[in-house]
């Protein structure tokens, strides 16, 4: 095997950990690999000059986009302002053209798109950007769940700590499973996580409102999942009918009283699940009841089991506590 090269383009107003955490899971698999089979990883700027992150945290830069000869690996980071990814367009198609593979993280996917890097492919960003990345690139198939997604040569990543999975993907490909684990266990962090985007915070995912009746009720079912909280006692607590519920929810949130709750509630079966509960102790904490009806809402939202999801929570648990 030969020294893989990898080019990490950033630009002003880059998310800091979009390009780090590239750089780190390289890295870590080059100095982990025999003398000469490793990873040389470089980060261009438009001119060369360092560039300052979101958080304010200042970037060296190797060697300016034109000075980029070739790359076996083009990494393309993300911004929280997309506009900033759409404008690094013109220097990611070029980078593009000399590397054997493009692969953005986050919001970057805006600059693969805005490059004509994702007609006619499969690809995915942050889940809060999906929508957006479809709507502007209608030629894309955006997968909103996925972690992260190859169509050919171009890789594309969910949010920020997505990156960490997608370059285990791509050293996986490159080296091995064996490596890839390795990398992984270094990191401790999961070698292919479980589940989708969906299983990232039903607060987070859910629209932020102030309504007078509906604020007080989303708090509630989340300051106790497993309390009653069906539409009829939801809207009794509220003092309004259960249809004028459902139409509030629908307006404030885009989602039923009961799909809210069952957001929360799977979400806290999670947490349960990770703090070592069992399956059967976690239905009942949660709220959702029995085994079958968690199997269930596990199904839907995760797209995995909830004992598929503790067997490879406890294996990385157990693995990390070796590395």
């Amino acid at each position: 095997m030969t020294v893989h090269t990898v080019v990490v383009a950033a630009f002003d107003g880059v998310r800091l950990l979009d390009v780090s955490a590239p750089l780190e899971v390289f890295s870590t698999a080059g100095s982990a690999g025999p003398a000469g089979s490793g990873y040389e990883v470089l980060v261009c700027t438009p001119d060369g000059r360092d560039v300052r992150t979101s958080c304010g945290l200042r970037i060296g830069a190797d060697l300016a986009v034109a000075a980029v000869a070739g790359a076996d690996t083009l990494v393309v980071p993300g911004a929280v302002d997309v506009e900033l990814c759409v404008a690094a367009a013109p220097a990611v198609a070029g980078l593009a053209a000399r590397s054997g593979r493009v692969a953005s993280v986050c919001t970057g996917a805006f600059a693969l798109g805005a490059a004509g890097l994702l007609a006619g492919r499969r690809a995915t960003t942050h889940w809060e950007h999906a929508a957006e990345l479809a709507r502007r690139f209608p030629e894309a198939v955006v997968d909103a769940d996925a972690i992260h997604v190859r169509d050919g040569e171009v890789w594309s990543s969910a949010g920020v700590t997505a990156g960490i999975d997608l370059c285990l993907a791509l050293v996986e490909e490159d080296r091995g499973p064996a490596a890839a684990r390795a990398v992984a266990r270094d990191l401790v962090v999961f070698l292919q996580r479980p589940g989708g985007q969906s299983q990232f915070s039903a607060a987070s995912r859910t629209p932020p409102t102030a309504h007078p009746v509906v604020r007080p009720l989303l708090d509630a079912v989340v300051a106790d999942p497993a309390a009653d909280h069906s539409a009829p006692v939801l809207a009794r607590r509220a003092g309004v009918s259960a249809r004028h519920l459902t139409r509030l929810f629908r307006e404030q949130i885009g989602a039923t009283p009961a799909g809210y709750v069952e957001r929360v509630r799977v979400e806290a079966a999670r947490i349960l699940l990770e703090g070592g509960a069992s399956v059967t102790g976690a239905a009942a904490r949660s709220g959702l009841g029995s085994d079958e009806t968690l199997r269930r809402a596990f199904a839907r939202h995760f797209g995995v089991t909830p004992s598929a999801y503790l067997a490879r929570f406890r294996t990385a648990a157990a693995d990390a506590s070796y590395a």
